[in-house]
């Protein structure tokens, strides 16, 4: 009878001992919880800075550099036993068990954004190439514009946080209106020049085919607001306050940084906070044409329940309703200027080395 037992005994402890294959049934687990969990926390992250922002606190952000999962399964069956014979005292005998191990051990690598990649990434000013195509992209200039363009030919926005607090010039958003009127109408594009001397030039240009009475008439208005010479057809865009000519737009555009203060001033503190002097209240709108509040942040003691993204900061809850699409898009295109800004510096990162077997 044991003679019998052992041969498939044998069979099935090789089997259960092979070598098992864990990696493919993991990627689409893996990717889609990794990729929830770092979406969500950059989110917070981000929301977190704006309201430490709010309160004069020092922004830091923490970066996901590296994820390595690495997964190990062991397994073992031991099978004992002993054949006697008729004359011996004890009788046959037959003992087996199994054990098994799984261990899940990510490795993540996380690093600050300081010194000199905070300063490129925070303190310096957005591209005007950067800002325009992603007006291409479908983003529309009246989010665009406010948030991330100071002046245009000299024409001003509002600033609201900071010290350099002004009203906007109305013709700075009747330029933007224009703009979005245009675009709407499909008569805008940009393109990539080489310059004279070799150099990269961002050019915008408007169609003059096929174009509605109401467009040419928006065009020509936009011409005179901005100084550029009437009808002209291809425009040059520079950095800086005031064009050099009547053929170029001048774009003085904010930093990440910047856009993090004057979005901050929109977040919503309680009254005590201002009361007790830990913050400043909330500016009124100064008047001039303006567009609405682009992300409204509130606050409140209880988590909310329904929230786009939420954060704890001094025994409050800060949060971004779900319910508001406005404010929703308003922190992804955030997050995309995060990326547009993004200036590596992983070549200094640890050599990770998992085992293979």
């Amino acid at each position: 009878m044991i003679k019998r037992m052992l041969l498939p005994l044998l069979v099935l402890a090789l089997a259960l001992a092979g070598c098992t294959h864990l990696g493919p049934q993991t990627v689409t687990r893996d990717r889609f919880d990794y990729n929830t969990a770092i979406s969500d926390s950059w989110k917070e992250q981000t929301l977190l800075n704006i309201v430490k922002i709010r309160y004069a606190d020092m922004p830091l952000f923490v970066e996901v550099a590296s994820i390595v999962s690495g997964y190990t399964l062991e397994g073992s069956v031991n099978i004992n036993g002993a054949l006697s014979s008729s004359d011996s005292i004890q009788r046959d005998s037959l003992s087996f068990g199994s054990s098994g191990k799984f261990t899940d051990r990510p490795t993540i690598t996380y690093t600050p954004i300081t010194g000199s990649q905070f300063n490129k990434s925070f303190m310096t000013p957005i591209p005007p190439r950067a800002i325009l195509f992603l007006m291409q992209t479908g983003w529309p200039a009246d989010l665009i514009f406010p948030l991330t363009v100071d002046s245009i030919n000299g024409l001003r926005s509002r600033v609201r946080g900071g010290a350099n607090q002004r009203s906007g010039d109305a013709g700075y958003y009747r330029v933007v209106e224009l703009i979005r009127k245009i675009q709407r109408s499909g008569a805008t594009g940009m393109r990539i020049r080489k310059g004279d001397k070799g150099q990269d030039t961002t050019v915008m240009f408007f169609h003059q085919d096929n174009v509605s009475p109401e467009t040419r008439a928006d065009m020509k208005e936009l011409d005179t607001l901005l100084g550029l010479k009437p009808g002209i057809r291809e425009i040059d865009i520079n950095y800086g306050l005031l064009s050099g000519s009547n053929k170029e737009l001048s774009f003085l555009t904010r930093s990440m940084l910047q856009i993090m203060i004057e979005l901050a001033i929109n977040v919503d503190v309680p009254p005590e906070h201002v009361e007790e002097g830990r913050t400043i209240a909330t500016l009124k709108s100064s008047g001039a044409k303006e567009f609405s509040t682009l992300m409204a942040i509130h606050h409140s003691k209880e988590k909310p329940a329904d929230a786009f993204t939420a954060v704890r900061y001094r025994d409050y809850w800060y949060w971004i309703d779900d319910r508001d699409f406005k404010s929703k898009r308003t922190f992804a295109f955030l997050m995309i200027l995060f990326s547009l800004t993004e200036t590596g510096g992983r070549e200094g990162l640890p050599l990770v080395t998992i085992p293979a077997s």
